[in-house]
C-alpha cells in the first residue's frame, strides 16, 4: 500500500503511485467493468488494500470518486486533442490528424470507452456535467474549425456538429461493441490487425465524404 499523497503533475509517470492514485486506478477499472451501480466502495478499498474509512478520507462519497474518475478520463482525452490542435493545419489533413489521435487514444484506453458507455446506460448525470464543462468548448472549437474550412472551400459542406457526432460515433461504437462482432468477423475484433483495418476504413470513408480534391 502506498504511504504518501504528495502532489504529482497530471499524466506524469508513477512507479510508486500514491494511495489516492491507486484508489482512482482501481475505481476506474471497476467502474469500467461493472458500472458505477455495480461497484461498491468496499470492493475498491479491498483491492487497494485499505479500509473503507481510509478511502473515504480521500473521497468523501462514492459520487465524489465517480466524478474524479471521469474527470481524469476526460482530461486525458482533452489534453491529447489540444496537443493535436496546437499544430495548426487546414482542411482534411487536420481532420485526419484528430481522427487518428482519437482512435489511438481510445484504442489504448478501452476503459474510457466502457466508462462512457456505462454512464450513458446508467443515466450519466456526472458525465453530462463533465462533458458540458470540459468537452463542450472543445466540441464548439471543432465545429468552428469545420465551418471555417467549409467556408474556405477546403472541406465539403455538411452540418459541422452532425459531422463531429458522426466521427465520434464511428470511433467509439466499434470499440465499445467490438466484442459482439466476433461472430460477424470470424476474427478477434480487438486484435491489432482488426483495429487497424477499422481505423483505416473509417478514415477512408470520411476522407471520401469531406476532403476536397483538386
Amino acid at each position: 500500500m502506498a504511504t504518501t499523497d504528495a502532489a504529482r503533475p497530471a499524466g506524469s509517470p508513477t512507479t510508486n503511485p500514491t494511495t489516492k492514485e491507486h484508489i482512482l486506478a482501481v475505481a476506474r477499472q471497476r467502474f469500467a467493468e461493472s458500472g458505477f451501480a455495480g461497484t461498491s466502495l468496499n470492493e475498491i478499498a479491498d483491492e487497494v488494500g485499505i479500509r473503507r474509512p481510509s478511502l473515504l478520507h480521500h473521497f468523501p462519497s462514492k459520487e465524489d470518486l465517480r466524478r474524479a474518475v471521469l474527470h481524469d478520463a476526460l482530461a486525458g482525452w482533452a489534453g491529447l486533442v489540444d496537443g493535436v490542435i496546437d499544430e495548426p493545419r487546414t482542411g482534411w489533413p487536420q481532420v485526419e490528424r484528430v481522427l487518428r489521435a482519437a482512435f489511438r487514444y481510445f484504442e489504448e484506453q478501452p476503459d474510457v470507452v466502457r466508462l462512457v458507455r456505462w454512464e450513458a446506460l446508467e443515466g450519466g448525470p456526472v458525465l453530462r456535467e463533465e462533458l458540458a464543462i470540459m468537452l463542450k468548448p472543445m466540441f464548439e472549437r471543432g465545429a468552428e474549425f469545420l465551418e471555417r474550412e467549409m467556408d474556405a472551400g477546403r472541406l465539403r459542406r455538411y452540418d459541422a456538429r452532425q459531422l463531429l457526432l458522426t466521427g465520434y460515433g464511428a470511433v467509439l461504437s466499434y470499440l465499445s461493441d467490438g466484442q459482439l462482432m466476433n461472430g460477424l468477423l470470424d476474427a478477434d475484433p480487438m486484435s491489432a490487425e482488426a483495429l487497424t483495418a477499422r481505423r483505416e476504413h473509417v478514415i477512408s470513408v470520411l476522407r471520401a465524404a469531406v476532403a476536397v480534391t483538386s
